[in-house]
């Protein structure tokens, strides 16, 4: 039987832990969950900032094509999709994980890059054909706001895939251990928090300027 197929004990948590730490020579908790928590905070300005320049420029056209001549809504839908569920199976290896399952954490962070990874693969093609009929981020304002605005959070989701493909290196190397279940907890906030910004994105920026 491989080592990966037995159940891994989840590891201590609250009190337990912190005895732990004190016993082996007084470690203190990891400030890896603050120190994230304000780099969120951070980007939250940022994508605060690109999403009032659109609202700005989103209507600047410059005479040339405008949201309902470029994006096509079956399109959006399904990379949106595509976002959104990759959210829930991490949801579910999250799940796997305080179960102390390795193998079941291992496939749904496998399915979930698998997800991502078409997310940014839709993306690339819609930049690309739009740069090919002469909708380029040079054409109007509204394209400019539009490519920084998507291509931003497509930059941030291209992070996390590569996050992703290193801590499942990680979990096969270490299994469940205490450093890659709070790994797992941080790039679990991250994914979450690209998944609330592309609804919104979807929404304002798509979905909006279509009706």
């Amino acid at each position: 039987m491989s080592p990966l197929d037995v159940t891994q004990p989840a590891p201590a948590t609250g009190a337990g832990a912190a005895a732990g730490h004190d016993a082996h020579g007084g470690h203190h908790a990891s400030p890896t969950p603050i120190g994230f928590w304000i780099y969120l905070m951070s980007d939250c300005i940022i994508f605060g900032a690109l999403f009032a320049t659109y609202a700005v420029l989103g209507y600047n056209y410059a005479g040339g094509p405008g949201p309902k001549d470029l994006f096509e809504p079956g399109f959006v839908a399904v990379e949106t999709a595509l976002l959104l569920f990759s959210s829930i199976t991490f949801g579910l290896g999250m799940l796997q994980a305080d179960k102390g399952r390795l193998n079941g954490t291992l496939m749904w962070l496998v399915v979930t890059g698998l997800l991502g990874a078409g997310f940014i693969a839709m993306e690339i093609y819609e930049f690309r054909h739009l740069i090919h009929i002469g909708a380029g981020p040079d054409r109007s304002a509204f394209l400019s706001a539009f490519f920084v605005l998507v291509g931003t959070h497509g930059l941030h989701v291209t992070g996390g895939l590569i996050w992703l493909i290193t801590l499942v290196i990680q979990l096969r190397m270490h299994g469940l251990i205490g450093a890659n279940m709070r790994r797992l907890g941080t790039l679990s906030m991250f994914w979450h928090f690209l998944d609330l910004v592309w609804i919104g994105v979807f929404s304002f920026v798509y979905l909006v300027r279509l009706i």
